[in-house]
């Protein structure tokens, strides 16, 4: 695998680092996640229980290994510094300044272990204005805006339903992790990664930000060509009480559509988003409503067009086209898991789907770092 041989210490709770240590451990990265006595990493706990822990913690922490370090006493916390000084790659989200109160800032690692890479995702950034200041997603999408623009037919913000905060700066911790690791083959030097979620989620606006950087305002929400001003770009109501949605705005796919449906004098509207476009809406909202969403799903096969329906989580998983591609696995113990996204044709992944026990693997790696 890709990563064989890299290790990793992983300082990190909830979504963003264990998202970004778990490609990481996916693609062969020894994985070493330190947890507190106790509990451990409040992940475990997270409901619906499964059998060993709950999903939400194999989901993250599968084929890691769990050391449980007590960072309160002069041992372990000299325990988790030989684990950083041996490291290839130290993931932590702690809150800034944490980590050197713990002993393990950057400067120290770096002075046993130059070739160290190390990254911190924290909330704000390492030397933002807000410092020590708590925040997890929902806060973020609500600062940056994403929430202004996530809105219902209420036009009230509606609390999306993934963390994409977490997700994008746990991904992008992943390429920076990535890139230190190959600029260190030829260097032989490590470096550190300060990723904010904040930044990274304001990143992701790239493609709606075009008022605001323009003209200092606030787009008009819903006539935008993402965020409902497309006819093209919405959700349909059908006659079973189901949703399906278009989401395809290039031409081809207006008159594919609208020829089909005996409506080609409606094209020309869907040139460009905005309020002119409620014929449009309106047209294509009366059909849709008139009959189920099992045959609008056959019917719109036969079209060029781009289109879905709105699943549940239950028959998103049962997809056709993921189940064809084994992007859903069935371990040996009978519980499911994601196949890694990232697929490689020469070295594929081979995770291992199971998370571990509490501190499971304390004795054989703390034995294996000690004098």
């Amino acid at each position: 695998m890709k990563l064989e041989g890299i290790k990793v210490v992983d300082l990190s709770w909830f979504l963003p680092g264990p998202y970004l240590t778990l490609a990481l451990a996916d693609h062969g990265a020894t994985v070493i996640k330190v947890e507190p006595p106790g509990e451990g990493d409040p992940g475990r706990h997270i409901r619906p229980p499964d059998e060993r822990t709950s999903v939400f913690f194999r989901n993250m922490a599968r084929g890691k290994k769990s050391v449980v370090l007590d960072l309160k006493s002069e041992q372990g916390r000299a325990d988790l510094l030989r684990l950083c000084t041996e490291a290839d790659v130290i993931v932590e989200s702690f809150r800034p300044g944490v980590a050197s109160r713990f002993g393990i800032s950057y400067e120290a690692v770096k002075q046993a272990n130059p070739g160290v890479v190390y990254c911190s995702i924290s909330a704000f950034g390492q030397d933002g204005a807000y410092p020590g200041r708590a925040a997890h997603d929902l806060a973020l999408e609500a600062m940056t805006g994403v929430l202004s623009l996530t809105l219902g037919d209420d036009k009230r913000p509606a609390v999306p339903g993934i963390p994409i905060a977490d997700l994008v700066s746990g991904l992008h911790g992943l390429s920076g992790v990535l890139m230190a690791l190959l600029r260190r083959t030829t260097t032989g030097k490590g470096d550190y990664i300060d990723v904010s979620m904040h930044e990274a989620l304001m990143a992701s606006c790239a493609n709606v930000v075009g008022e605001a950087f323009t003209v200092g305002e606030q787009p008009d929400v819903k006539n935008q060509r993402t965020t409902g001003g497309a006819a093209f770009y919405r959700t349909y109501d059908t006659s079973d009480g189901r949703q399906l949605v278009l989401a395809g705005q290039e031409m081809k796919f207006i008159r594919n559509l609208l020829g089909a449906l005996g409506k080609p004098e409606l094209i020309d509207l869907c040139e460009w988003p905005g309020a002119h476009q409620k014929p449009v809406h309106a047209f294509l909202a009366a059909t849709f409503k008139a009959r189920p969403l099992a045959h609008w799903m056959d019917w719109l096969a036969t079209l060029d067009i781009c289109y879905g329906p709105v699943n549940t989580l239950p028959e998103a998983i049962e997809d056709p086209n993921l189940l064809k591609r084994k992007a859903i696995v069935v371990a040996e113990d009978g519980r499911k898991h994601f196949a890694p996204a990232v697929r490689f044709r020469d070295e594929p992944s081979q995770p291992l789907y199971r998370e571990p026990l509490l501190g499971e693997h304390t004795t054989e790696i703390l034995r294996g770092t000690k004098p």
